[in-house]
């Protein structure tokens, strides 16, 4: 993906040369935003997906066999890449300080959810949100890094004021299914009683099993919100 250079951009170029977002190499002045290496090979998910969370199947199919087995309390769901395909991209990004990564990944979301937006008529972006100490040890939310680009290019805003983590949780990573329930019980909490909103559409960097996506969906419908979809970054394969 190209980029305008102004003045400003081409200075700051020259005297931080930025990198690649998914190699973290080096690019070239005035290369874009990825470099040609990773451009040829990254390729969004294409071919037969899940109906409903939007994993990526080997054959056709309606439903991963997690959605055949599992009723998931979001409407539906799509994300952009495969995790396998950026996995140590995401690391950096989620705990390497590499928050400028957002600007082309939110960039690759807005592109894939434009007619999604359209579709779901959503009113509002939700980043999951953070517990606290953790955004202060961080820096930052990556989640609300992808919403706040996916929102200027598409026009549907970000809010950040209605749900709230209330609970620091264990990193979901290694736990299984019934860990992770267990894991996220009450760990969000609604920050304004009348929230307003019919429709919003979860942001979140990676979706695996989808426990975290259903327990901030149960706490928006406890706020009278009847139409919840997500969209992630990058997903895990399904079977």
């Amino acid at each position: 993906m190209k980029r305008k250079y102004g003045i400003a951009e081409i200075v700051l170029d020259l005297a931080f040369p930025p990198r690649c977002p998914v190699c973290d190499q080096i690019i070239p002045f005035r290369g874009g935003d990825i470099c040609g290496k990773c451009l040829e090979k990254l390729k969004p998910i294409n071919g037969p997906i899940c109906m409903k969370c939007g994993k990526p199947l080997k054959e056709e199919d309606e439903y991963c066999f997690d959605c055949k087995t599992k009723k998931h309390l979001y409407k539906q769901g799509v994300s952009v890449f495969e995790y396998r395909d950026i996995a140590p991209s995401i690391y950096r990004f989620k705990y390497g300080g590499r928050q400028e990564y957002a600007f082309f990944f939110g960039r690759c979301m807005a592109w894939k959810l434009e007619g999604r937006i359209k579709q779901w008529k959503a009113e509002a972006l939700v980043p999951i949100p953070i517990h606290p100490s953790r955004k202060r040890q961080r820096g930052y939310n990556q989640a609300e890094l992808l919403a706040k680009v996916i929102s200027a290019r598409t026009g549907v805003p970000m809010r950040c004021d209605i749900v709230a983590r209330r609970k620091k949780t264990t990193p979901q990573k290694g736990l299984d299914d019934v860990e992770r329930q267990n894991n996220l019980k009450r760990a969000f909490k609604i920050l304004k009683n009348d929230v307003k909103l019919s429709t919003i559409v979860i942001i979140d960097d990676i979706y695996t099993t989808g426990s975290t996506v259903d327990a901030m969906t149960a706490t928006l419908q406890t706020a009278g919100v009847k139409n919840i979809y997500y969209a992630a970054l990058a997903i895990g394969r399904g079977q």
